[in-house]
């Protein structure tokens, strides 16, 4: 599956909105999402770490993706969900929910503390029925991660790679032939230059047209982005939350942090 592109260019890694109670608004999001969608972003990630998965029942996923999906035209960015999870069974639920509801590919957190990620993702490629299958890399938030031998073996179209390592980003692109889509804002003029197939980004919440330019080795685009790179990752998902605020009159709100 790893010839397999799901997309390319920068894809938004989609905040949830909550309003001051803390109650879902998908109808909220899915105007955000329409929004970064036309401002450029490829893809948009429905429930993700940015979108506060962690604290998402299964129902609020579902609803989510429904909303998002309403709001897409056929044909256009791709619509990607989360559904990554501490165990595989509870992985491919979400996963079988996210093929269920329209999602065009799902991304996958690897599990914590397997030494061994293969059953796994082998599980959720299964629940997958055959949609695209990215894994996700994120060691600072689910050690120890994927070892990038291990990416060969894993049946994905793509990995997405959080670390913020530009070691390890330049290992996985010279010993593996599969889609790379960097995770860290601070990466991206080094990472679409070298031959990231795209980006993943929190980031892109707040600053869309930026972060397409630094991804396409604008150095300067790169540079401003650096601030709010900070603030962007600081009290996660509070610092993102604000940043978009100061954008586009969001709710900052927030079920975790």
């Amino acid at each position: 599956m790893s010839s397999q592109t799901v997309f390319e260019g920068v894809g938004v890694a989609l905040i949830t909105l909550f309003d001051e109670s803390g109650g879902l608004d998908a109808a909220g999001t899915a105007d955000h999402a329409a929004r970064l969608v036309e401002l450029g972003v490829k893809a948009v990630v429905v429930a993700g770490s940015t979108g506060e998965a962690a604290a998402l029942s299964l129902r609020e996923r579902a609803e989510l993706i429904r909303s998002v999906r309403a709001r897409m035209a056929p044909g256009g960015p791709k619509l990607i969900a989360g559904t990554g999870a501490p165990s595989s069974r509870q992985a491919a639920e979400y996963t079988r929910s996210a093929v269920d509801e329209g999602a065009d590919g799902v991304l996958t957190l690897s599990p914590p503390g397997a030494e061994d990620p293969r059953p796994y993702y082998e599980t959720v490629s299964r629940a997958a029925a055959g949609l695209p299958l990215l894994a996700y890399h994120w060691p600072a938030m689910a050690l120890p991660g994927i070892p990038v031998p291990v990416l060969a073996d894993l049946p994905i179209a793509g990995c997405k790679d959080s670390s913020g390592d530009a070691d390890r980003l330049l290992e996985t692109l010279t010993s593996w032939e599969g889609s790379l889509y960097v995770g860290s804002s601070a990466l991206l003029a080094y990472a679409g230059p070298l031959g990231c197939t795209g980006a993943i980004l929190a980031l892109a919440n707040a600053d869309p047209q930026g972060c397409a330019a630094a991804f396409a080795g604008d150095f300067e685009a790169q540079l401003k982005l650096a601030a709010d790179h900070r603030r962007s990752v600081a009290g996660f998902p509070r610092g993102i939350k604000h940043l978009t605020a100061e954008r586009f009159g969001t709710p900052i709100t927030s079920r975790l942090g």
